[in-house]
């Protein structure tokens, strides 16, 4: 899909594959908060791989390094809208960069190629939502030039 030049290290954004689900899983897995919420047997995440693989308004990225390996992932989705004049906008959810490759500007530029591939299908703003907890990410995601200019209510059903 794209290569990514870094303070020569190679990175290759694709899409995620069936076969890459067990990195991407370890990945959100090995996080603070995923530690607790994720594992819940790989059959689970099949079924929800193959409903985003279906779906032509999402993309699950994975992106491998000069060996092949899993070393970060985002899940991109377009959603029309009424809003905002008939609005398409870019959700970005699920964002995990291994912590062997955070530092290395990885995250800065899979974010830039987001947006862009964003801008591509038509979609005129990008948003996310945080954990509350997650003071690094917002840091990130200011730097980034995002605004929290929203607050996010979840209820489990």
């Amino acid at each position: 899909m794209h290569t990514l030049e870094l303070a020569g290290r190679r990175f290759t954004i694709t899409r995620a594959s069936a076969e890459d689900l067990l990195a991407i899983v370890a990945l959100l897995a090995d996080d603070v908060l995923g530690r607790d919420r994720e594992g819940a047997g790989m059959a689970t995440y099949e079924r929800a791989f193959h409903q985003i693989d279906q779906d032509e308004n999402q993309l699950l990225v994975a992106v491998r390094d000069a060996d092949d390996r899993v070393v970060a992932t985002m899940q991109l989705t377009l959603i029309p809208s009424l809003s905002r004049a008939g609005a398409t906008r870019l959700q970005i959810e699920a964002v995990r960069v291994a912590e062997s490759t955070r530092g290395s500007g990885l995250g800065t530029a899979l974010f830039r190629w987001a947006h862009e591939w964003g801008r591509e299908h038509g979609a005129t703003l990008a948003q996310l939502t945080t954990d509350s907890s997650r003071t690094d990410a917002h840091r990130f995601y200011d730097r980034l030039g995002y605004l929290p200019s929203h607050v996010g209510f979840k209820l489990p059903l």
